[in-house]
């Protein structure tokens, strides 16, 4: 039964978002603003922090990676939102849903994991600054970005294929504009107690511990702080930390806005603006607040500039 289930169920119908017809091409032009804005924000960071030597530390070096990231992480969704504004039949196949789901899983993990390096990295830079060469060293910046991939790919890979196992009900209509895993599982015709134990024992390693690893970091960081004498040491110490304090409260505010909405049909609507945030919004403000949050940053950017005009 199972399987003549899943053989059944070729497609998915992704409803997309709820806005009416005619709001149609305002939206789609917003939206290729803000996914060609986010593409080209992130590349101008990896360009920088591989073409400027002097942003070859181990903060711009897991920046580069966190860029890349948020190019993947936008997308594999936006690309296929915009498709399906444009068309009338807005399917995507079994195979593609579930690759969807996965890549969306493990861009989300990959992000959160880089978020925590990065905040080591500021631990390290604020609290032990004659140690942070030797510290943070290439080999142990490469380990941790290694380590990063490796454990988002093993919580994605094990969410899809506990989601591959699932036969599907008639109905295949996802209330969303990307295959969300949690709308999947209410498609489902099988016990899904498996995979929601998964989504929670899971969702504990890789957004919990993260987490909780971040607020011990600054935790630390704010004791260390509050013992600097002068108001400019101060100042210098919490402008190493903005912009990544600011990314975090992004990433975390968004997903905390997302899984704290109560399930039900009339709180859909905000479900979907709590993920456009979440996938749109948030991987196109990062660029912006380190690059203008970020004096090391436009240096780059004016010494890039002088460089191309002189060149020429």
């Amino acid at each position: 039964m199972r399987r003549e289930n899943q053989s059944s169920i070729s497609e998915f119908l992704l409803l997309g978002l709820p806005i009416r017809p005619e709001q149609q091409g305002m939206f789609f032009a917003l939206f290729v603003g803000v996914y060609l804005t986010t593409v080209l924000g992130n590349l101008l960071i990896i360009l920088l922090t591989r073409l400027d030597p002097h942003l070859h530390t181990p903060m711009y070096f897991f920046l580069s990676h966190l860029a890349l990231t948020d190019i993947s992480f936008s997308s594999v969704t936006v690309p296929k939102m915009l498709m399906n504004m444009q068309m009338q039949h807005q399917s995507i196949s079994y195979v593609g849903c579930m690759t969807q789901t996965y890549f969306f899983l493990f861009f989300t993990d990959l992000d959160d994991f880089l978020l925590t390096s990065m905040a080591y990295d500021r631990y390290v830079a604020i609290c032990h600054p004659l140690h942070y060469t030797t510290t943070l060293g290439q080999g142990l910046c490469t380990l941790l970005v290694t380590v990063s991939w490796i454990l988002s790919c093993a919580s994605a890979l094990c969410h899809t294929l506990l989601l591959i196992q699932l036969s599907f009900c008639a109905d295949h209509s996802i209330p969303h504009f990307f295959c969300d895993l949690d709308a999947l599982l209410k498609l489902s015709c099988s016990d899904t107690s498996l995979n929601e134990l998964a989504i929670f024992t899971v969702g504990v390693a890789v957004i919990v511990l993260p987490l909780v690893c971040i607020l011990i970091s600054y935790g630390r960081i704010g004791a260390t702080i509050l013992k600097v004498p002068s108001t400019k040491g101060i100042c210098k110490a919490l402008s190493t930390c903005g912009s990544h304090l600011s990314v975090v409260f992004l990433f975390y505010g968004t997903i905390i806005g997302l899984y704290t909405l109560p399930s039900s049909s009339t709180s859909n609507d905000k479900n979907i603006i709590a993920s456009v945030m979440y996938t749109v919004v948030t991987p196109m403000l990062n660029p912006f607040i380190y690059s203008l949050r970020n004096r090391d940053m436009k240096r780059a950017l004016r010494r890039l500039s002088r460089r191309e005009i002189f060149s020429k």
